[in-house]
This record gives C-alpha cells, sequence and structure tokens, in this order.
C-alpha cells in the first residue's frame, strides 16, 4: 500500500478509533510505512492549525473520514510543499475508493484546490496544537500560559534525533555535542546506515532521557537495579559506565529488543523478565548499591515524539498511574542498601507524577533524602532544578536548539 492512503489509515485509527498510532496493524510496508507514519505524525502535530485552514470552506464539520482526506491533503500541500495537482489527483482518488468517503470527492477536490492557492497564509496565523484541556489544566497554575504557550509550540515541531554515544569520545560528522554529552542529527538519516550504528558505538535516546544515569555520580564495579528497564538506553548507559546491571522489565518482548541492543553494543547485563513487585533480588548477594526507577507514568513529556497521544488518552488513568508509581518507589527501597541511592523519573510533564511523589516518599520513610542535584555540573540550566532537589525539564527547554523530552528525576538516599 502506498504511504498516503497508508496514513489515512493511522489517522482514522487515531481520531476516530481512538488508539494508539504505534498498535495500528498497518498495510504497509518498508518506505511506505515509513512515510505513511510520518505523513500522520505531522497532521497530528498541526492538527488544529490544519483545521483553522479548512473550516472556512466547510459549511460544518466533515465527516471524519472526510475530514481527515482534507487533513492529510492539506499537510502534503502546506507543510511538505508537495505538488498540487499531484495531491489533489492522489487524494481524490483516494477518497473515490472509500464507502464512505466517495460521495464527497467533489467537495474535497474543491476545497484541496482552494487550499493549494489561499491556505499559506491562514496555516502561517493559525496557533500551534494545543494541549488536551485536562492537561492544560494540570499545568496551568504551575507554569502560566506562556509556560503552555511554549510546550505547544515545541511540540508542533518534528523533534531531533539524539544518539547516546556508548564511548564519551565518539563523535559523528553532521551531529551536534549537546552540553550534556548527547549527539543531536541536524536531519533525520537510517539510523542503521549510520557510521558506527553496526559497531554499537551508540543507540537512539533523548537527550532528557539520558540524565536520569548520570544522577547515580559514578556506578563502576556497583550493583545496579534498572528496574521498568525497556527499552533499555538506560541500561546500556550502566553498564557502559562499568555497572554490574541487572534489567528488569515485565515485558518479554521489549526486553529482546534490549538484549539484541546489548549484544550490538557490545555491552552485558542480566535480564530477568517478571513483575517489578515479585522482584527480590539474588539470594546470595543482597541488597542492591543503587536503583534506577523509570516508573510508568502519563508519558505526556513525549507529546512532540508521539503527538497521537492528546488524541488517545482523557487523563483517566494519571490516578492509578500515580498509586503504582507510589507503590513501586516503597518497594524499590526495600530493595536497596543502607546508604544506596534510588533514582526516580518519570517522562511525565505532571508534578503529580514527579516532584510530588518524591515530596510524598519523604513523608512515608524516615530517614530517607533527596540528594541535590546540580544541573549545572550535568550540563544543564541552573533553572532545570526543582525545589525539592530534583530536574524538571519541558519540550521548550533548550528550544532553540530542538528541545527535549518533557521529564522529572530526583536522585534519593536511604540511610
Amino acid at each position: 500500500m502506498k504511504a498516503r492512503p497508508a496514513a489515512l489509515i493511522l489517522l482514522n485509527a487515531v481520531l476516530r478509533e481512538r488508539q494508539i498510532l504505534g498498535q495500528v496493524d498497518l498495510p504497509a510496508e518498508g518506505a511506505e510505512a515509513a512515510r505513511a507514519n510520518r505523513l500522520a505524525l505531522t497532521v497530528l502535530r498541526n492538527l488544529g492549525a490544519v483545521d483553522a485552514v479548512i473550516k472556512p470552506y466547510t459549511t460544518r464539520k466533515p465527516q471524519i473520514g472526510v475530514h481527515n482526506l482534507l487533513r492529510l491533503g492539506t499537510v502534503e500541500l502546506l507543510v511538505n510543499g508537495q505538488d498540487a495537482h499531484g495531491v489533489v489527483s492522489d487524494i481524490v482518488g483516494i477518497a473515490k475508493t472509500q464507502p464512505h468517503t466517495r460521495k464527497a470527492s467533489g467537495m474535497v477536490n474543491a476545497i484541496l484546490r482552494k487550499i493549494a492557492v489561499e491556505g499559506a497564509e491562514a496555516f502561517a496565523k493559525a496557533p500551534p496544537q494545543r494541549l488536551p484541556p485536562w492537561l492544560d489544566k494540570a499545568l496551568r497554575k504551575r507554569i502560566g500560559a506562556e509556560g503552555i504557550k511554549a510546550i505547544e509550540l515545541a511540540q508542533s515541531k518534528a523533534p531531533p534525533i539524539d544518539l547516546t554515544p556508548r564511548d564519551a569520545d565518539f563523535t559523528l560528522e553532521g551531529a551536534d555535542v549537546l552540553p550534556t554529552g548527547s549527539l543531536r542529527l541536524r536531519n533525520h538519516p537510517q539510523i542503521s546506515a549510520l557510521p558506527g550504528f553496526a559497531e554499537g558505538k551508540f543507540w537512539v535516546q533523548d537527550a532528557a532521557a539520558a540524565l536520569p544515569v548520570k544522577l547515580l555520580g559514578d556506578v563502576r564495579g556497583k550493583r545496579v537495579l534498572d528496574l521498568c528497564a525497556a527499552p533499555g538506553g538506560k541500561t546500556m548507559q550502566l553498564a557502559a559506565a562499568g555497572a554490574d546491571v541487572t534489567a528488569l522489565d515485565i515485558s518479554g518482548p521489549r526486553l529482546r529488543r534490549v538484549s539484541e541492543n546489548l549484544a550490538r553494543t557490545g555491552l552485558t547485563a542480566t535480564l530477568v523478565t517478571g513483575d517489578a513487585f515479585q522482584h527480590t533480588g539474588p539470594e546470595d548477594v543482597g541488597p542492591y548499591d543503587a536503583i534506577l526507577l523509570d516508573a510508568p507514568c502519563s508519558a505526556t513529556g513525549t507529546i512532540r515524539r508521539h503527538p497521537d497521544l492528546p488524541f488517545v488518552k482523557d487523563g483517566s488513568e494519571v490516578e492509578p498511574l500515580t498509586k503504582l508509581q507510589m507503590q513501586l518507589i516503597d518497594h524499590a527501597l526495600t530493595l536497596l542498601k543502607p546508604g544506596g541511592t534510588l533514582v526516580y523519573c518519570t517522562c511525565s510533564l505532571l508534578p503529580v507524577e514527579g516532584e510530588f511523589q518524591v515530596t510524598a516518599a519523604l513523608k512515608r520513610h524516615d530517614g530517607l533524602s533527596v540528594i541535590a542535584t546540580d544541573p549545572t555540573a550535568l550540563g544543564g540550566d541552573t533553572d532545570w532544578a526543582s525545589p525539592e532537589g530534583g530536574l524538571r525539564l519541558w519540550p521548550s527547554t533548550w528550544a532553540d536548539v530542538g528541545g527535549m523530552d518533557g521529564f522529572y528525576m530526583a536522585a534519593l538516599r536511604r540511610a
């Protein structure tokens, strides 16, 4: 299947059926599947602006399948700069093949032809895609209207690709070295074709996601548990830093991906498939020296990479997730030796999944303390520091060089 009809399938799945993009069974392969995915992501990142362009040409909101065709065509015309004749002809052709859009093919043709001529100015003036109301409400009191706007603007842009080098001295032509040590690609090449990939010199990992491991300090020779380890970027960081790593995850298939990446990079770790709450560690060794807990969360910090999330999630999962995070922190502390360090992190923008979890844990556990982190020592900025001693990153952090995922992290010491 070609990319445009495949992209329509993806859009219908997300916007009509509320499916996560990565879980859609797409009847396309290789380059066409990759392009379909990019098209769908671009539409979702720009949906508000695209709908603002389409609206004046319709007397009422189109049926969802028709609307998605118009959205797809508008993005190809105004964002991707594709030839108007080819785009209109192709989108109309797709409309004629679908039972629910066939009768609207003439309207699709007329609207897209007008947008091709008149739409650029309206698109340029339209605001970026808004945060979903439930997330906006949760953040507005904390960061204000300007903070919300900065996040929305950052999320409207396709994110760069960041790499974590296995060895600190590895460089890559065409990549910028960020102050935190990550390599940032200036374009979006085929990763597996880059020099050093086959030799395991690097792996893909957002710059923000690469920071929590650094809060553990020197881990050489230490027994470290990577709790909820998949997809494995942090496991590889720990192994590359010389730790004796146990990587635990409940998903066997996801751990197999970790195993494949460890093999490619020449790194080693003990992989354990199982429920975190059932894990007690090797009986003959004792508690871990350090634990990294990248807890399951709402993933609201990754919307710039996964713009389908606001259309699929409604915030109802946050409360059960916060209870799970609390339980995971409590269990992790039972696996940690006295004086050991627990780094808690989430790719969430919500304080209830970040700062509030840490302050609550301090109240629940006598002798637990925060190891205050100086962000400048990691290559970051002073405003990353959170009042309780952790780090808070937003999608708009370092927006001038491409931003980063929203993340919260803090290092805790057990007495």
